[in-house]
């Protein structure tokens, strides 16, 4: 699984870590030792101490700075059997560490790209401020594939360190990054970036790149909105202007607010409002209004809207409406209740 991958390259890196570490300790000691020893015994100066240290740890076989004698001699046969294999060990030991960090960079890399170059149908996010992040997460709750482009190489590290979420280093403005991240057989785009400009440059690019494309684009400056809708935006979100709905919401009807909040914030299994197509409605219920379905009744589900064929919304529809397969319903219930209403939706005819 996910997890114990990342628990294992986690013990890993850990494991690499010690090993560096324990090997140091053994070359500072060493080098201590031999400085250390050679002062003592030989009277070097510090110099010249540290240099015959390090040509004896090393066994490059230079010339001694000094003649030294039978005491010297000794000690540096000792400090060769200490040292021997030692310093090589480190070195390798090192070289290992950084050319394996460097490859299992560029192998993660290549294997982000490959699945990202697999996805059908994602979301590509535009920045990885405040609003990319609470995007990312609510995809993630509803089961979305998407990926994060964002030019920050710490928000990347971010990323890369703390989720499993795809994602591309680069200018979201420039038309090869958003190839990369397949613009061209993606679904939705939303950018988030906090200059309305840079915005505007993605969403004309990704609207040549993909005509069919959602996108919905943030809009910090007053009539931003306009300019991105020109630009090719299908929506356009506004945080300050809804932040300020809101408070006054809160002033003006606070329970409902809360009310609306407290559905909002309910898992799945409690209760959701989610879309549901009529595209599948069984021959049997064609022609037959909510009320002959008895969907209250049969599932606890309630149709609190609909979106008709010809995108007319209507809240809290008639019990009389009559449904077609053209409708999508907005209905909230529990996850149980949600399944009960699709099955009442798929009934099959019993003649």
């Amino acid at each position: 699984s996910i997890g114990d991958q990342a628990f294992a390259e986690v013990e890993m890196d850990k494991k690499r870590i010690v090993n560096l570490t324990k090997t140091a300790a053994i070359f500072i000691f060493i080098m201590t030792f031999g400085i250390s020893g050679f002062m003592y015994i030989e009277d070097f100066t510090f110099v010249d101490a540290m240099y015959t240290t390090i040509i004896t740890f090393s066994t490059v076989g230079y010339e001694m700075p000094q003649h030294i004698g039978d005491a010297g001699k000794i000690f540096t046969s000792i400090l060769i059997v200490l040292s021997f294999g030692a310093f090589g060990y480190y070195v390798t030991l090192l070289s290992k560490f950084i050319f394996e960090e460097i490859f299992t960079n560029f192998y993660k890399q290549r294997k982000m790209r490959k699945r990202i170059k697999s996805l059908e149908n994602h979301v590509i996010i535009c920045g990885y401020g405040r609003n990319g992040r609470q995007a990312s997460i609510e995809l993630s709750q509803h089961f979305h594939d998407f990926v994060i482009v964002d030019i920050n190489e710490e928000v990347i590290d971010e990323i890369s360190s703390e989720t499993d979420n795809l994602f591309l280093q680069g200018d979201a403005t420039h038309e090869d990054i958003l190839i990369e991240a397949g613009i061209e057989k993606a679904k939705a785009l939303i950018t988030t970036m906090p200059s309305d400009a840079n915005n505007v440059f993605v969403v004309l690019t990704a609207r040549e790149l993909n005509n069919d494309l959602k996108i919905i684009s943030r809009a910090s400056e007053y009539r931003a909105d306009k300019k991105l809708k020109r630009a090719g935006a299908t929506n356009v979100i506004m945080p300050d202007k809804i932040g300020g709905q809101r408070m006054a919401k809160l002033v003006a009807q606070p329970d409902i607010v809360e009310f609306l909040d407290y559905i909002m914030l309910q898992t799945a299994e409690e209760v959701s409002i989610i879309e549901l197509s009529c595209n599948n409605i069984s021959s049997c219920l064609e022609n037959k209004s909510i009320k002959e379905l008895g969907v209250r009744n049969k599932s606890g589900a309630n149709i609190i809207g609909l979106k008709t064929s010809g995108g007319t919304y209507v809240f809290n529809p008639d019990p009389d409406y009559i449904l077609s397969r053209d409708d999508k319903l907005f209905v909230l219930g529990s996850k149980t209740q949600i399944e009960k209403l699709r099955n009442v939706l798929n009934e099959k005819d019993e003649k």
